[in-house]
């Protein structure tokens, strides 16, 4: 009997080990694929949080667009409806007047023999920070790109449709300080928007929300 047991034997116990799957690599498998699960997860998070950064800025960027294009429009109206061909209002003794005037320049009264240039400039910013809007993830600049863009729709709006003609309308103009060319509040809106740019510029914070050095 015993006899018989040796010859017919059992499997060795290194030679089961062997055959089967290695415990360990399996493992090794399974930490590598949770791995790159997690590497996935990660950066599908960073991608759906950098969206809504960036609806948000462009929220912003055309809500002060609206506002500031909204108050210039509305401005005028008043002003070519109550002060057109009417005496100047003083608001601050001779310093500050009200005061209509139609400017067919640019702002603050420059260059009135160029209206056309002047008008395909408008809209040539306009498309310029459309296209910059995709790229955007800084509230400070969506709020100078705001301001440019209600500015340049607002007097771009006064080029289209007041008088001469179509593309060469004079734009509205009623903010008269002492010693000073007279303006609107697209102008202001452009200006305000172009210092708080070169400020941003200065500081090297970048529209898409990074900052660099020199």
């Amino acid at each position: 009997m015993a006899e018989a047991e040796r010859i017919i034997g059992t499997p060795d116990t290194p030679d089961i080990a062997g055959a089967g799957p290695d415990p360990a690599d399996g493992r090794d498998e399974s930490a590598d694929e949770r791995h790159e699960s997690a590497d996935e997860r990660d950066e599908n998070k960073g991608e759906s949080e950098e969206r809504p950064r960036g609806k948000r800025r462009i929220a912003v960027l055309f809500a002060v667009a609206v506002l500031a294009y909204a108050l210039d429009l509305g401005s005028k109206m008043l002003v070519v409806a109550k002060l057109e061909h009417h005496a100047p209002i003083d608001v601050i003794g001779d310093w500050l007047r009200f005061e209509a005037i139609r400017n067919a320049g640019a702002a603050f009264g420059i260059g009135e023999a160029f209206t056309v240039i002047f008008t395909a400039i408008a809209a040539t910013v306009i498309i310029v920070i459309a296209r910059l809007a995709r790229k955007l993830y800084s509230t400070p600049w969506a709020v100078a790109l705001g301001l440019l863009l209600g500015g340049a729709l607002g007097n771009l709006t006064d080029r289209i449709f007041r008088a001469p003609g179509v593309f060469e309308g004079a734009v509205v103009d009623f903010i008269a300080p002492k010693h000073f060319a007279v303006f609107n509040l697209a102008d202001s809106a452009i200006v305000c928007g172009g210092i708080l740019i070169v400020i941003l510029s200065f500081r090297g914070l970048d529209p898409d929300g990074t900052v660099h050095k020199d």
